[in-house]
């Protein structure tokens, strides 16, 4: 059977119309790619200048001698512990990521597993926890802290915030999706709950618990309200309490904000670079189920 004309026609317009939408396609996410770099760019320029280059009328793309002194300046800066921030931070950070999997995962595996007849209505009591502000448990939990005598230390940074809502109510929507099948071979072998999660669930959900400890990690990291309050000791700020030391109501430090900027972001652009594929692959599986 030959082609007809029009049909021959109709093929042509398909593919020309194709190409164009790919065209287009790139074309956008070029666009989209070079205005999310822009305030990278921003960072490491005025992070490798001085003060008067920064504010100065005539912008150059790049200052013509680059600041590499900077980041020597910023690390034996007396009147702030730039390098001990960050460790502050990093531990904080990870040692949050850590115990919000733990506990959140098994909130919720116990509340998307185990057979329990208030288990909706602890379910619901989790979800109102989201809709309550920040600012109102902000106090009570401030006073709470003080009173066991940890300002300035990492239980008082860590401790508050090993529970989060929302996690565990991402954790509950995919082990809700996360085949039964499994679990129930393991307990024909004779394994219980505690068990079955730890030898059967999570070596099988490493893709979801990277991309929470991806998103946790990040909030931990970029928390300032709460290390502010609790870490009112130089030796206890984290690297964001840190940041906001270089401009106060008499001076401010352009440079010595855009190096530091600069080197926080670090940690959390090789983290993402990491785990990005894990990331996407996670929250899609979280599944929308009742």
């Amino acid at each position: 059977m030959t082609t007809t004309a029009p049909q021959v026609g109709e093929e042509r317009r398909t593919k020309r119309g194709g190409l164009l939408g790919n065209t287009g396609l790139y074309v956008g996410v070029g666009v989209a790619a070079l205005l999310f770099l822009i305030p990278f760019y921003l960072i490491v320029r005025n992070a490798l200048s001085t003060d008067q280059e920064i504010t100065g009328e005539n912008w150059q793309f790049f200052p013509t001698s680059l600041q590499w002194g900077n980041i020597s300046e910023l690390f034996d800066d007396p009147t702030v512990d730039f390098a001990q921030s960050m460790w502050n931070s990093l531990v904080v950070a990870v040692l949050m990521t850590v115990g919000i999997l733990l506990v959140c995962s098994l909130a919720g595996y116990g509340l998307a597993r185990i057979p329990y007849r208030h288990a909706n209505k602890v379910f619901y009591a989790v979800l109102a926890t989201l809709m309550v502000p920040t600012a109102v448990t902000f106090v009570p939990s401030f006073v709470l802290v003080s009173s066991l005598g940890w300002v300035d230390t990492y239980r008082g940074l860590i401790i508050p915030g090993l529970f989060s809502g929302f996690t565990c109510f991402l954790f509950r929507q995919y082990f809700l999706g996360f085949p039964k099948e499994l679990e129930e071979a393991a307990r024909v072998d004779g394994l219980g709950y505690w068990t079955a999660y730890w030898r059967i669930v999570v070596p099988n959900s490493l893709n979801f618990f990277a991309a929470m400890a991806t998103i946790t990690f990040i909030n931990g990291w970029n928390a300032f309200l709460w290390p502010l309050v609790i870490g009112q000791d130089p030796s206890s700020w984290t690297v964001q309490v840190a940041l906001s030391s270089y401009m106060t109501n008499q001076t401010v430090n352009y440079h010595l904000i855009f190096m530091a900027t600069a080197i926080s972001i670090l940690p959390l652009v090789l983290v993402f670079l990491f785990l990005q594929r894990w990331l996407v692959q996670g929250i899609a599986q979280t599944g929308i189920k009742g």
